[in-house]
């Protein structure tokens, strides 16, 4: 599979989805089906699902994508904030940027497609057969919603990482550190907080105190090797594969649905609009996430009661 080819983050360009598309076939391709019938009885006989998802699962809950127009947070685009360039010359914008993600996020929800994936998970189990959440997302939603058999391939908003001694930990604090109390506006005319780096977010290991980092994948940077080879052999070994509220346009994970899709699985897509990979599965739902996936994964009829 191409998933440990390309493994750092990144927004596919055109020279890259040229090549993918060559890599993925030419062929002139039918429109997927939206026949969820059809859909449910393949659902039915499935053993391994993995289940690939993305920022629209996370905005039905009215979490903010930073994508798209009005995607900004002050003047700034998210990957113009999230990568290592940008915290090594502003390290006080981006943790403003990331405790005002982490502090809507303590104000947010699972919705009703978190809720159908983990429930969908849970029944399935017990019954032997496996599903697997791949997630781009970095709000915890599908953890809260209750899912158990998760990869969070881009990190989570509340983990911290120390750039001196590298140790990673959960960290649910609200502020996460004093000075960043009451920052982190996104009105496009607030002012940075400038807050000197000393009293920025600070790594509490014995003899430590380095300077943290959100323990999340900027852009540029290298997915966990680990994750990865657990991504790669949940998409080697399924036998159905939902992509749920994803662009398709971040990778590697872009090339995750598609890879799939050309080894003859059955994809389905569900999504409020088209996306560059759309053409190459079988199944389309178009609609928001919350109403199109629990009636697609609800216990269906042959399921023991």
């Amino acid at each position: 599979m191409i998933v440990l080819q390309r493994s750092c983050r990144g927004l596919i360009n055109s020279h890259l989805y040229v090549h993918l598309k060559r890599q993925w076939g030419s062929q002139n391709m039918a429109r997927p089906s939206s026949d969820l019938a059809a859909f449910r009885e393949i659902f039915s006989k499935a053993k391994n699902i993995a289940i690939i998802t993305g920022a629209g699962v996370s905005a039905e809950s009215g979490v903010p994508t930073f994508r798209g127009a009005g995607g900004y947070w002050r003047q700034w685009q998210a990957q113009q904030l999230a990568t290592p360039e940008a915290f090594s010359r502003n390290p006080s914008r981006v943790w403003e940027f990331y405790h005002y993600r982490r502090e809507v996020m303590l104000t947010k929800n699972p919705n009703p497609a978190h809720l159908a994936i983990a429930e969908c998970e849970e029944r399935l189990s017990k019954q032997g057969r496996q599903v697997t959440v791949i997630t781009q997302n970095i709000d915890e939603l599908h953890r809260r919603a209750g899912s158990k058999n998760m990869l969070e391939i881009h990190g989570s908003l509340f983990k911290t990482r120390c750039m001196s001694c590298g140790h990673e930990a959960a960290n649910y604090k609200s502020p996460i550190c004093d000075a960043l109390e009451g920052k982190g506006a996104p009105d496009p005319d607030t002012n940075d907080a400038q807050i000197p780096v000393l009293q920025l977010p600070r790594c509490e290991q014995k003899s430590c105190h380095g300077l943290l980092r959100p323990a999340v994948v900027w852009f540029g940077e290298s997915l966990d090797s680990d994750i990865l080879t657990q991504a790669e052999k949940v998409l080697d070994s399924c036998d159905l594969c939902l992509v749920v509220g994803t662009s398709s346009i971040v990778y590697p994970a872009a090339m995750f649905a598609p890879q799939v899709a050309a080894r003859g699985v059955p994809v389905a897509e569900f999504n409020m609009e088209d996306t560059p990979a759309t053409m190459r599965f079988k199944f389309h739902f178009h609609g928001p996430c919350g109403t199109t996936l629990p009636p697609a994964l609800g216990r269906h009829e042959t399921e023991p009661k």
